[in-house]
């Protein structure tokens, strides 16, 4: 299969690689009680710039490793992919803080948000990367 079709088209492999790397990243940093309590002081401002800073790295990586450079007539794709990316890494934090039993969605909902996209920061970086291992 060439490039073009690997990038436009999302399969259980992609999929399956996706978690993988969102979990290998974030899993061990999930176990810190530091990253815990960071989720309690971090200021919102400072929340929404990691979310941005998540997007940006991401958007980067897909474009220049994935599409490699190519995303001519290929916006709506490469878009797609950085989400994909980005929410699947955002529903692997969430289980992995649930199973901690770190994830107080229903007492604390703002912290468990978080908490969430604190360790999504590392674990989207591992999920693109493990994505685009097998499109260079």
């Amino acid at each position: 299969m060439d490039n073009y079709a690997k990038t436009n088209h999302l399969n259980l492999e992609d999929v399956s690689q996706v978690i993988l790397g969102a979990a290998i990243l974030s899993t061990p940093i999930a176990f810190s009680e530091e990253a815990w309590r960071f989720g309690e002081t971090l200021p919102l401002m400072n929340l929404f710039s990691l979310i941005i800073l998540s997007l940006t790295i991401l958007f980067f990586y897909v474009f220049f490793v994935i599409f490699q450079g190519k995303a001519l007539g290929r916006v709506g794709a490469l878009i797609f992919r950085v989400f994909f990316d980005y929410i699947v890494t955002l529903a692997v934090v969430a289980i992995v803080l649930l199973a901690l039993d770190r994830l107080p969605v229903q007492i604390e909902p703002l912290i468990a948000l978080k908490r969430v996209i604190i360790l999504s920061f590392p674990g989207s970086m591992g999920a693109v990367v493990v994505d685009g291992l097998d499109k260079e």
